[in-house]
C-alpha cells in the first residue's frame, strides 16, 4: 500500500474517532452509517476538496441505488469485510478488505451491499469534489 493511501486511511481512522453522531446519516432503513471523517480543500486546485467518507454496513445490510455529485471522482478502499458493488451497468463485483474500486463523475452505484450476512463491512471512500458540494449521495430510482 502506498504512503499516501496509508496516510489517508490513518487520517480517516483518527477522524472517525472524533465524529459525532450528528455528522452521520442513514442511507437505508436499517441505518447504514455514513460519516464524513475529513474535508480538506486542495490548495493547488481552487474550488476542489478531498472528502473522506467512512461507510459502515452491518451484516446483510445494503444501500439503495445512488449517485454522487457530477463533480465527484471517488476512490474507495475496503477496510474490513467485503462489499458487493455494481457501477452503472457493469458486473456485480465483490471487493474484500484491502481491495479498492473507483467511480467516475456521473456514475450510478446500482448495488452497494455487505457481502456477508454475519460480518460487518467498512470502507473509506475518498471524494475529489467541488468544495461547495454538501450532498454527497442522492438516492436514485430506476
Amino acid at each position: 500500500m502506498n504512503t499516501i493511501l496509508k496516510h489517508l486511511i490513518s487520517s480517516a481512522a483518527i477522524g472517525a474517532a472524533c465524529v459525532t453522531s450528528a455528522s452521520a446519516h442513514d442511507l437505508t432503513k436499517g441505518g447504514a452509517k455514513v460519516s464524513v471523517v475529513f474535508d480538506q480543500p486542495l490548495p493547488n486546485v481552487p474550488g476542489k476538496s478531498m472528502k473522506g467518507v467512512l461507510v459502515e454496513y452491518a451484516p446483510g445490510q445494503s444501500s439503495p441505488a445512488h449517485t454522487h455529485p457530477k463533480s465527484a471522482f471517488i476512490y474507495a478502499t475496503v477496510l474490513e469485510g467485503a462489499i458487493r458493488s455494481q457501477v452503472n451497468d457493469g458486473p456485480i463485483v465483490t471487493y474484500k478488505a484491502g481491495e479498492n474500486f473507483f467511480e467516475m463523475p456521473g456514475d450510478r452505484h446500482g448495488v452497494s451491499a455487505n457481502a456477508s450476512d454475519t460480518q460487518p463491512m467498512k470502507l473509506l471512500a475518498v471524494f475529489v469534489v467541488d468544495s461547495n458540494e454538501t450532498e454527497l449521495t442522492t438516492i436514485t430510482h430506476r
